[in-house]
């Protein structure tokens, strides 16, 4: 789906004002409030606009450990049987297949480098992924980063880089 710069700053809009109204988001924006609705309901049906919903931060609640784990897994039980089994483990809180040496990529948080060990014998014990392979957060610089994707899209632009 194509975007412009309105999608870009109804989207800039309300990521930076989450709880506003589409009343206030025409105001400040000079459009009609019809358009920022039809434009946010275009953006959901075609899925530009995944989510309305909070992004609870794991390291507020008591899960300041992070780590990314390579996962081979036992190839004759299927993608999906492996991804049932794994999402029966709470921490586990994104899981990619991916290609490369190791089937999934999965992104976990745990309460400290121990927890870490027992969410990782977690993934072990089901039987259903062979070895791991985990290395550990120790800052995040930013995440979740789509908006500045979304805008350069809207200007028709993606970062070239230097020859």
């Amino acid at each position: 789906m194509d975007v412009d710069a309105l999608d870009a700053k109804i989207v800039r809009f309300f990521t930076d004002s989450p709880r506003a109204s589409v009343l206030e988001a025409s105001r400040v924006l000079n459009v009609a409030r019809a358009t920022v609705q039809s434009r946010l309901d275009r953006m959901q049906d075609r899925g530009v606009i995944g989510s309305w919903v909070p992004q609870p931060d794991p390291a507020r609640f008591g899960f300041p450990v992070v780590a990314f784990c390579s996962l081979t897994i036992n190839q004759d039980l299927g993608h999906d049987a492996v991804v049932e089994a794994l999402a029966e483990i709470p921490e586990l809180i994104e899981i990619h297949t991916v290609s490369g040496s190791s089937d999934l990529m999965a992104r976990i948080a745990a309460r400290s480098n121990p927890d870490l060990q027992r969410v990782l014998d977690a993934m072990i014990a089901t039987r259903t992924v062979l070895r791991s392979s985990s290395v550990i957060v120790l800052n995040t610089h930013f995440q979740g980063r789509t908006l500045p994707l979304l805008e350069a899209a809207a200007r028709g632009k993606s970062y070239q880089g230097k020859d």
